[in-house]
C-alpha cells in the first residue's frame, strides 16, 4: 500500500470550506462521537499491539492515543482564546517531538482516553453554545495565519476521523 494512503486513509485536510452551515452539524457530531471511536480503536490491543506503528515510520497505536489527548487540549484552548481575545496568536507545539516524551512512548492509554472523554463532554458544551457571529472569530497560528473556529470545527471533523481510520487500517492489515 502507497505511504501516503497509509499516512491519510481519508484524505489531507482541505482548509477551504463551503457552505460551512450547513456542514457543521456533520462536523459537531464526528467531534462528540471522537473520544468513543477512539476507544472502538484500541479495544482489546495487547501491549506489543499497542507499541505496533500504523505506518513504517508512524507513530505506534500508542503514541496516536495519546497523540489525540495532547493535539485536542491544544485546540481547546484555542478555542477558548478565540472566544475570549481578538484573534489571539497562539503558540504552536511540535507535535513530532511531544509524540517522543516517555508518557506518550510507554504510558497508559486510559489516561488519555479518559482525558478525551471529558475534554470532548466540555468542548461540545462550548461548540453547542456559539452564536453565528461566533462561527467566524479566529485565532492566527503562527504559520497557517488566521484560523475560524468553523475551519477548526472541520478540522477536528476530520482529525476524528483521520487518526482513527489509521489504527483501523492497521488492525484491518494484520488481522487483530
Amino acid at each position: 500500500m502507497e505511504l501516503e494512503t497509509l499516512q491519510y486513509p481519508i484524505g489531507r485536510f482541505q482548509w477551504k470550506i463551503e457552505n460551512g452551515a450547513s456542514q457543521r452539524e456533520g462536523w459537531l457530531a464526528t467531534i462528540a462521537e471522537t473520544p468513543a471511536a477512539v476507544r472502538r480503536a484500541v479495544e482489546g490491543l495487547s501491549r506489543e499491539q499497542l507499541d505496533t506503528p500504523y505506518r513504517p515510520g508512524g507513530w505506534t497505536v500508542r503514541q496516536v492515543v495519546h497523540h489525540y489527548a495532547d493535539d485536542h487540549m491544544n485546540s481547546y484552548i484555542r478555542f477558548k482564546w478565540a472566544l475570549t481575545e481578538d484573534a489571539p496568536v497562539i503558540k504552536g507545539y511540535l507535535e513530532a517531538v511531544w509524540a517522543e516524551l516517555p508518557d506518550v512512548r510507554t504510558g497508559p492509554i486510559e489516561p488519555s482516553l479518559a482525558l478525551l472523554d471529558a475534554l470532548h463532554q466540555r468542548w461540545m458544551e462550548g461548540w453547542r453554545a456559539l452564536t453565528e457571529p461566533d462561527w467566524q472569530r479566529t485565532f492566527v497560528h503562527q504559520k497557517r495565519g488566521p484560523v475560524t473556529l468553523e475551519q477548526l470545527a472541520a478540522l477536528y471533523h476530520w482529525h476524528g476521523r483521520h487518526h482513527v481510520a489509521q489504527m483501523e487500517a492497521l488492525r484491518a492489515r494484520s488481522g487483530w
